[in-house]
């Protein structure tokens, strides 16, 4: 079970339920005002009003690249498996309600600085998720070197706020595995200029993995907010390098070394 400290992580603009003192279920404090749309995994499209069908989905809709969601990736039992696993783990605390676990080198994003002392790759579980990864057609050549636990729980009002993923360091493809209840990715349209697009929900059931790429992950903001999480869920995102730390870039020496690391998969979680 999850451990719901009574000590806030929140900084600057970031908030949950312990520092706004708010009551579980405050509807104010879960509200969003943005148009939302309804993604479909089947026409790739997002829709206005969403139904059971395709022939059937009413409204207006827009194309919507870059996500490819795989039911089912993992069966109850591994799902178990893995959260014990994950559980015997120290969590930290982490801001808008939520804790986490990394595994992957200490990174200073505005400096463009790695550090490689305590990261001694991803943890053992992994290599057999890795593997079924790499059976997929659209992840054949995908090689993660970085691993982040995120846990959410209703009980601190658990959220991420909208945001881009580095894309520096991390590469491509953004890989989530969703476990213990079914959720929502949200999306949000960002080009530097007021958007007036709606935001875009994507359904992640329980068990199911979700690739963010392209367009999605480029051109779209995701976020979390705290109304979709209505039981504990935990999500392992998984990360791959830039081109810039591959064959040819710029920093290829430092890649091939973060690469060894995490492929020995005997990592324990960053301090």
């Amino acid at each position: 079970m999850a451990d719901i400290s009574k000590k806030c992580h929140c900084k600057g603009i970031r908030s949950c339920l312990i520092c706004e003192n708010v009551a579980k279920g405050d509807e104010t404090a879960c509200s969003i005002d943005q148009c939302i749309w309804k993604y479909c995994k089947n026409c790739r499209k997002a829709w206005s009003v969403l139904s059971d069908s395709c022939s059937t989905h009413l409204g207006e809709s827009l194309n919507f690249d870059g996500i490819v969601i795989v039911e089912d990736f993992i069966n109850p039992p591994e799902e178990l498996a893995i959260i014990s696993a994950i559980d015997a783990i120290d969590w930290k605390p982490s801001q808008s309600g939520r804790r986490k676990q990394d595994f992957g080198p200490k990174v200073n994003f505005k400096r463009r600085k790695l550090k490689l002392n305590y990261f001694t790759g991803l943890p053992a579980f992994s290599k057999a998720l890795v593997q079924r990864m790499n059976s997929l057609e659209c992840l054949k050549d995908f090689q993660p070197i970085e691993q982040c636990h995120l846990e959410y729980v209703p009980e601190r009002g658990s959220a991420i706020d909208p945001h881009f993923d580095d894309s520096w360091l991390w590469g491509e493809n953004l890989v989530t595995i969703n476990l213990l209840s079914d959720t929502s990715l949200l999306f949000r349209y960002n080009d530097g200029e007021i958007s007036h697009s709606p935001d875009v929900s994507v359904s992640m059931p329980q068990r199911s993995l979700v690739i963010v790429f392209g367009a999605a992950r480029y051109d779209w903001m995701h976020y979390i907010p705290r109304n979709v999480i209505t039981s504990r869920r935990v999500a392992i995102t998984y990360r791959e390098l830039s081109e810039e730390f591959q064959g040819g870039g710029d920093s290829y020496e430092i890649g091939q070394k973060v690469m060894g690391i995490a492929r020995t998969y005997q990592g324990k979680a960053v301090p």
